[in-house]
C-alpha cells in the first residue's frame, strides 16, 4: 500500500507539472500580452513614454519578461565599485538621438548596449520628450531592455516560488528595525488588548504575527509558511491568488482595536495580518499614533466568507443533497426496472445529460425566482435563502449521475452468478439487494466521497457565474474574461493538486472499506 501511494503521489506531481506547463505555454505564448491591460484603468491614464514603461514593468511583474533599464545597469556598476553615485547621476541621461547624447553618457550607454547584447536582451530607446522648442533629455528609465522568459524558466520559477518560509532575516537593513531580530512568545496577545491568547511574534520577519489564535475557523493560524500561486493583475490587483481565495469579502466590520502604541479606536484593521513595510514614514502622524515599528501594512476585517468558504458551503450541501436523493432514487429505479417510476427518472437523467448545463440552470433559476427565492447572490446579505438556488443547481447533475450509475450497476449485477446463487438459496429480493448488490455498488460511490468533499472547494464555474456567487469557480471565469493569466495558472495548479489528492484519498478509503481491494503489486 505504501509503495502504491508513493508511486501515485509521484505520478500526481508529474501530472500537475505537465498540466501547469501546458497552461503556461497557452496563456503566455499564444495569447496577446496586450490583452491583460483591458481591465486595467491605470494604463489609459498614462501618456506616451509613461505608458510604454508601465506596460513593460507590468509584464515583468507578471512573469512575461525580464525588464532591465539603463538605470539598473548604472546601479549595477555602482554596486560593483566601477562607478560612484555622483558620476552615476551625471551620466544617467541621453539626447533625442544617439548623436545628441551627452559626451559623459556616451561610453556608458554603449556599455549598456554591449551588456544587453551579450545577455540576450533587446534594447528599447524611447524618444526624448520635446518641451516647446527644447528637447528634454531622456531619463535612465526611458532607455531599457527586455528578454522574454522561456516557458520552462517560467514553470521553474512558479514551482520554486510556490512556498515562502518567513524568517527573521526577511528585513535586510537593521536600521529599519526597532529592537533586535528574533521571535517572541507571549500568552497575552497585544492585538487583543493584552487578553490571554498565545501568540508568536517576529522582528525581522515579513509578518509580525507568525502564530496566533482567534475566533475564526480553524481558530489557530500561522504565517510562517505561505502559499503563493501568482499575483492577480485585474481580479485582485497585486494580491496573490491564494490570498484572494482565503481572505474575507464584503463590507468592512469595525470593532474596538488596540494598536501597538496602546491607542484604541473603532477600526476594521486586522493587526494579525501586519507585514513589514520598509517605505513607511514613521513620522507620519497617523502611523506614529498607532504603530511602534514598520509592521504597518494590514488587511481589513470583512463581514462575509472567503471565496473558498462560500464555494465549500455550497459544494458540500449540494453533495449531501445529491447523495440523499440520487442514491435512493437510483436503487428504486433498479428495483422497478421498466416501470413508470423508472421511466420518469430516466427522462430526468436524459434531460440533464443532453441539455447544456447553462440552459437548465437558467430554467431552474427562473422557476426559483417565481417562487420567491433570490436569483442573485449578495455578498453583504445575511439571507440564507440566497444559497438555495445555487446549491440545487449544483446538485442537479450530481443527482442524475448517481441515479444513472446505481441503476446501471445494480441491473447488471442482478444477472450475476452470485445473485442467482443467493436466489437459489431462498434469500429474498430485498436481502439480495441490501446485502450483495448494494454493498458492491457502494464501493465506487465511496471512492468518490473524498473527491466530492475536496471538489466542493473548487466551486461551480457556470453556476457561480449565473448567480454572481463570489466563489472560486467564478474567480476562474473572471480571470479568463480579463486575461488575468497569473490567476489562470495559479488556479489550474490549485485545482489539479486537489484532484490528485482526492483520487489518492479515494483509493485509500476504498481499500479500507473493502479488504478484497489491494494496491500491492501482487495480491495475496
Amino acid at each position: 500500500m505504501s509503495k502504491y501511494l508513493v508511486k501515485r503521489l509521484i505520478r500526481g506531481i508529474i501530472s500537475v507539472v505537465i498540466v501547469v506547463g501546458i497552461v503556461i505555454l497557452l496563456v503566455f505564448s499564444l495569447i496577446n500580452r496586450e490583452y491583460i491591460f483591458r481591465g486595467d484603468p491605470l494604463v489609459t491614464k498614462k501618456m506616451a513614454n509613461e505608458k510604454v514603461i508601465y506596460k513593460y514593468q507590468c509584464w515583468e511583474d507578471y512573469g512575461y519578461l525580464d525588464y532591465f533599464t539603463y538605470g539598473d545597469y548604472l546601479d549595477l556598476l555602482v554596486q560593483n565599485g566601477e562607478l560612484t553615485s555622483e558620476v552615476r547621476n551625471s551620466v544617467s541621461t541621453y539626447g533625442e538621438t544617439a548623436n545628441d547624447d551627452p559626451d559623459a553618457s556616451k561610453p556608458y550607454i554603449q556599455k549598456f548596449y554591449d551588456y544587453c547584447a551579450q545577455n540576450g536582451y533587446t534594447v528599447v530607446r524611447l524618444d526624448a520628450v520635446k518641451v516647446g522648442k527644447r528637447v528634454k533629455e531622456g531619463g535612465d528609465q526611458q532607455l531599457f531592455s527586455y528578454k522574454n522568459i522561456p516557458t520552462m524558466t517560467r514553470l521553474w520559477k512558479f514551482f520554486t516560488g510556490i512556498l515562502e518560509v518567513d524568517t527573521i532575516h526577511y528585513v535586510e537593513n537593521d536600521e529599519d528595525l526597532v529592537g533586535e531580530r528574533g521571535l517572541t512568545f507571549t500568552f497575552y496577545d497585544p492585538a487583543k488588548g493584552g487578553k490571554f491568547s498565545p501568540a508568536i511574534l517576529g522582528n525581522g520577519t515579513k509578518h509580525k504575527y507568525l502564530l496566533y489564535f482567534d475566533n475564526k475557523f480553524p481558530f489557530i493560524h500561522q504565517n510562517v509558511v505561505k502559499l503563493h500561486l501568482g499575483k492577480s493583475f485585474s481580479i485582485s490587483m497585486g494580491i496573490d491568488v491564494f490570498d484572494s481565495l482565503t481572505q474575507s469579502q464584503g463590507s468592512l466590520v469595525k470593532s474596538e482595536t488596540t494598536y501597538p502604541t496602546g491607542y484604541v479606536e473603532e477600526s476594521s484593521d486586522d493587526l494579525h495580518t501586519a507585514i513589514f513595510s520598509s517605505g513607511v514614514d514613521m513620522n507620519n502622524s497617523f502611523i506614529k499614533t498607532r504603530f511602534t515599528d514598520k509592521y504597518t501594512t494590514v488587511t481589513s476585517v470583512k463581514a462575509s466568507y472567503s471565496r473558498i468558504a462560500i464555494s465549500f458551503i455550497m459544494g458540500i450541501f449540494s453533495a449531501i443533497l445529491a447523495y440523499l436523493l440520487g442514491v435512493p432514487i437510483g436503487i428504486a429505479m433498479a428495483r422497478n426496472k421498466g416501470k413508470w417510476f423508472d421511466k420518469i427518472a430516466t427522462a430526468y437523467i436524459v434531460f440533464i445529460l443532453s441539455v447544456p448545463s447553462l440552459a437548465y440552470i437558467f430554467i431552474f433559476r427562473a422557476i426559483g425566482m417565481q417562487a420567491g427565492l433570490p436569483g442573485m447572490f449578495d455578498i453583504d446579505s445575511a439571507n440564507p435563502l440566497q444559497y438555495v438556488l445555487p446549491i440545487v443547481s449544483l446538485a442537479l447533475p450530481s443527482i442524475a449521475g448517481l441515479m444513472q450509475w446505481l441503476r446501471r450497476y445494480m441491473i447488471d449485477q442482478m444477472s450475476s452468478d452470485y445473485v442467482k446463487f443467493a436466489r437459489s438459496g431462498g434469500m429474498s429480493e430485498r436481502g439480495i439487494f441490501s446485502k450483495h448488490i448494494l454493498k458492491n455498488a457502494a464501493i465506487p460511490l465511496i471512492h468518490g466521497i473524498p473527491g466530492t468533499i475536496i471538489g466542493a472547494i473548487v466551486g461551480g464555474l457556470i453556476t457561480e457565474t449565473v448567480y454572481s456567487v463570489p466563489g472560486t469557480g467564478r474567480m476562474l471565469t473572471s480571470a479568463i474574461n480579463f486575461y488575468d493569466n497569473s490567476v489562470i495558472v495559479g488556479l489550474t495548479a490549485f485545482y489539479t493538486s486537489l484532484s490528485i489528492i482526492s483520487l489518492i484519498l479515494g483509493d485509500i478509503l476504498m481499500a479500507l472499506v473493502d479488504p478484497r481491494i489491494s494496491f500491492t503489486d501482487k495480491a495475496r
